[in-house]
């Protein structure tokens, strides 16, 4: 019998270490994330406060007297948004069954993904290595045969950990676990539980069913039904994409618009790349620069017509960078999105009747790069630089 390949990755102290990947100078400190300290309470922390015994939902307070020489930064929610949008992204390469469970969290269902990209673990491990080598974030992951199972791998070797638990050892694996373990047990229920001597995960499945049913109801046979690893919940896609977008920090502050452009060029390829794999166009074109001081700006302009093609959203978005500071104020950041999406019908297709032959000799182009770049990956060809110099040279 054939059983689900599900993935469970979650995102390792996502708030702060969003902080870290845009402010370098707070790698290695204890931050902490949350509202106010007079009546504020911690959203995420760092490993490094971690250790201090700050943790999520504690009043600030209680953070601050636990460890009073954290950093403490108001949450960027917009930011975090961000970030996430772009992870997901490279979580829909790899499946389309991708079920969110928060802004830093996600089932993968990769069942039939495996005679393309291999085995789970393969996947696993790769879908790891593209977030951490395209973003900068590290991310725990679960390997497992079922939703419950694949969520409590991913939180027992944190951070930058792969737990597999294959179907055969799925009770050798639950069995030892304390009740601590169970999402969606709360406290309350839990206190019962124990009131009964269960504490483990084979205490309770070890237990009378029948008595789980009259003390709990309904809930009292799904916790028997996971407690041996049953569990047949499928993995469910949610929302629409609304932007496509890619983003870089600079590990030195860049000064000329020379620079500034070239980093446009490879942004704006990868964009491009991401919109004909998701047979999309977008028709709005927005660049995102970030200055040394952290101010952060927005520039947009709408197409005539959307687009999929790198070189078009490369000089749209050199257009946009005439309307910042970037060559009279040092940038940390700059990114390039597309919004105002819509599939495009015609994708991967030439038309008949289009008699600008420039356009169609670019969609021909960007068809063999495409295939040439999922072949031997995205940094094996530079083709928008070749198309510039050729085309200035012209």
């Amino acid at each position: 019998m054939n059983h689900p390949s599900i993935i469970h990755l979650d995102m390792d102290a996502f708030f702060p270490a969003v902080e870290v990947l845009d402010n370098p100078e707070l790698r290695g400190k204890p931050v902490i994330v949350g509202g106010s300290r007079e009546r504020g309470v911690v959203s995420s922390a760092s490993y490094e406060a971690r250790r201090f015994g700050v943790h999520s939902a504690q009043p600030i307070a209680t953070a601050v007297r636990l460890c009073p020489n954290a950093i403490f930064l108001r949450g960027r929610m917009h930011r975090y948004r961000e970030v996430s949008e772009q992870i997901f992204e490279i979580f829909t390469r790899f499946t389309p069954l991708v079920e969110p469970l928060s802004i830093d969290e996600a089932f993968l269902d990769v069942t039939g993904s495996e005679r393309l990209l291999g085995d789970p673990v393969e996947i696993a491990r790769a879908v790891k290595a593209m977030v951490l080598g395209e973003i900068g974030l590290t991310a725990s992951a679960g390997v497992a045969s079922s939703k419950f199972i694949a969520k409590i791998a991913s939180d027992m070797d944190k951070p930058d950990g792969l737990t597999v638990v294959p179907f055969e050892c799925v009770r050798s694996f639950l069995d030892p676990l304390p009740m601590e373990k169970m999402w969606g047990v709360g406290k309350v229920t839990r206190k019962a539980l124990a009131r009964l001597n269960i504490h483990s995960f084979k205490d309770l499945r070890c237990f009378d069913p029948d008595f789980l049913q009259r003390k709990f109801g309904k809930n009292g046979v799904r916790m028997h039904q996971l407690s041996m690893g049953m569990d047949e919940r499928a993995v469910v896609p949610e929302h629409e994409t609304k932007s496509v977008g890619n983003e870089r920090t600079f590990m030195q502050d860049i000064t000329a618009p020379g620079d500034a452009k070239k980093a446009l060029l490879a942004l704006a390829i990868q964009v491009g790349r991401r919109m004909r794999r998701k047979k999309m166009t977008g028709k709005t074109v927005s660049l995102k620069v970030k200055y040394h001081d952290f101010k952060q700006i927005t520039r947009a302009k709408n197409l005539a017509k959307p687009t999929d093609d790198g070189l078009e959203i490369y000089r749209v978005a050199c257009d946009l960078l005439q309307k910042t500071e970037v060559g009279k104020r040092p940038v940390r950041l700059l990114g390039i999105s597309l919004s105002q999406l819509c599939f495009d019908d015609a994708a991967g297709q030439l038309s008949l009747f289009n008699d600008d032959q420039s356009v169609q000799k670019r969609k021909k182009l960007n068809m063999a790069l495409d295939s040439i770049a999922d072949k031997h990956g995205g940094k094996s060809i530079r083709p928008a630089a070749l198309l510039i110099d050729e085309e200035n040279s012209g």
